[in-house]
């Protein structure tokens, strides 16, 4: 399918890069199953194109495209390529299974990339464009091409590139802010300037891609959307490379609350965007800031008194949008210890969950014992449990036991580990400077490896001595960083889950390789 727009029309196609630019994030690593569930997450919360991911850079890479290629319909899957034949074809390959199909294609156009990157000649990469947009169109009638780093191209080689792009078959046109580097006014000029110059422009949707490493990505985005472009590229929490991508929720809250302004449409379920943060927050181990717009922990909270009073007296004095309308639900108490299973899983559907029986049983045992543990259960426990499930399932490395000696008796503090590698049971006895060193420790001996722990980070669920503990945990080997979560109630169990969730995602990481440098 084909998307069909002009700077006339008020449809503004969301196009989502969370598995591909988000998925470069550093820390970030997400598996095939993970993969899979923010695919179907994206296609069900009406996402117009989901780039699944650059098929050349790896074979899991690849396989991971090939695989959301197969289980996508209703949305546009794409593959990156650069302007090489190689990459092209990896591409196209990896897209064999779509029920709709788009190859993305890319070459720096600004002279410092040129000269430094790619050491081509302006001459050299033109005609790359012109190969690289033909080659591809000839396994797809949708093709997308992008001039990385177009804010900082000389406009008169911008133009005669993107002209050359849609003649030689390109039907979206991407201009991306690579490095964040513009700001509103003049990248809504850039944009202008470009569909005005170009003969052919009408021929094709224009497209943006913005940085945050200004703090701008989103303002650039509806900037340039204001000016004509029809396409915005984007990420669930605004993960990406360096400081990020131009966020999804944000874009899309914006376009629906500031309508007066922006009189532009897109097909996005706004009551999914809090399961989508929640779920890509989770697998990539990258805790919301709770001051992130729309779906930070105090995005919709209200401390100070006069703003309480307004609130209480009519919610339009502070709120501009209902925490409802981006499927924010009250912090209240929904189960309790003699719950059974049909509420439980009346309350999983309540909160977006579509698992399979064998993960519903497997979260319904865990709320149980929540339940004897705690005296309140609320939503944000049920979610993270059954995060925390997914989360872990099918890992390589997963926890079976712990047991922990401390406090002012016991010195050097001890830690009793089981852990299952590969199916199979592995035990230990160790000691450190504390408990968490200890259980550290054990991992290490049961899993030899040689990582730096760059991050180690408590925090509550919800409210409560009982509450469940939160911990986040960043491990860094040979320059590449990867986050892992885990969440129980006791914070030394969550502490090893995170260790354990995070190496898992090290393993991922050792697999992917850089792709070869570009040939001219």
């Amino acid at each position: 399918m084909n998307i069909n727009l002009n700077a006339d029309s008020n449809r503004i196609v969301i196009f989502d890069t969370t598995l591909r630019d988000g998925e470069q994030s550093p820390g970030c690593s997400m598996n095939l199953e993970e993969k899979l569930r923010v695919a179907k997450t994206l296609e069900g919360m009406g996402v117009d194109v989901i780039e699944a991911g650059f098929p050349i850079a790896s074979p899991g890479d690849f396989e991971a495209v090939k695989e959301v290629a197969k289980v996508v319909r209703d949305s546009i899957v794409c593959g990156l390529a650069r302007s090489g034949n190689m990459d092209i074809d990896s591409a196209a390959e990896a897209l064999k299974p779509a029920e709709q199909a788009r190859i993305h294609t890319f070459i720096s156009t600004s002279p410092l990339h040129m000269s430094k990157k790619l050491q081509m000649s302006p001459e050299e990469v033109h005609q790359a464009v012109i190969d690289s947009v033909t080659r591809a169109r000839g396994y797809t009638e949708d093709v997308e091409w992008s001039c990385e780093d177009g804010t900082r191209t000389e406009h008169d080689f911008l133009c005669r590139c993107v002209e050359s792009a849609i003649a030689s078959g390109a039907s979206t046109i991407n201009i991306p802010d690579t490095v964040g580097y513009t700001v509103p006014e003049e990248f809504s000029a850039l944009i202008k300037m470009v569909m005005e110059r170009v003969p052919n422009s009408d021929k094709a949707v224009f497209s943006v891609h913005c940085h945050n490493d200004l703090g701008l990505a989103v303002a650039n985005s509806l900037a340039a959307v204001q000016v004509g472009a029809r396409q915005v590229e984007c990420t669930i929490n605004g993960i990406g490379e360096r400081a990020g991508n131009a966020s999804l929720e944000e874009i899309v809250m914006a376009l629906r609350t500031r309508y007066d302004v922006m009189p532009f449409d897109n097909q996005i379920v706004t009551e999914d965007i809090t399961k989508a943060s929640r779920l890509v927050s989770g697998v990539t181990g990258f805790s919301v800031q709770p001051n992130k717009a729309i779906v930070g922990a105090n995005a919709f909270a209200h401390e100070a008194g006069i703003h309480q009073d307004g609130v209480l007296k009519d919610t339009r004095t502070y709120e501009i949008m209902t925490p409802e309308s981006v499927g924010l639900s009250a912090n209240k108490l929904v189960l309790g210890k003699h719950s059974g299973r049909h509420a439980f899983n009346e309350k999983l559907k309540e909160l977006g969950y579509d698992i399979g029986d064998n993960a519903r049983q497997d979260a319904f045992r865990r709320f149980k014992e929540l339940a004897d543990l705690k005296k309140d259960v609320y939503d944000e426990d049920i979610i993270a449990l059954v995060d925390d499930e997914v989360m872990h399932s099918g890992e390589r490395i997963q926890l079976v036991s712990l047991e922990i000696n401390c406090g002012t008796v016991h010195s050097p503090p001890k830690a009793a580990l089981t852990l299952s590698v590969d199916g199979e049971e592995k035990g230990c006895f160790g000691s450190g400077d504390g408990p968490v060193d200890a259980a550290f420790n054990c991992i290490k001996e049961l899993f030899p490896h040689n990582t730096r722990l760059q991050l180690y980070q408590v925090s509550a669920v919800t409210q409560g001595t009982d509450a469940q503990a939160e911990v986040s945990v960043r491990l860094e080997e040979n320059g590449k960083t990867v986050n892992g979560q885990g969440t129980d109630t006791d914070t030394m169990v969550a502490s090893v889950k995170a260790y354990v969730h995070a190496l898992n995602k090290l393993l991922v990481k050792r697999e992917k390789t850089a792709p070869a440098a570009l040939s001219a």
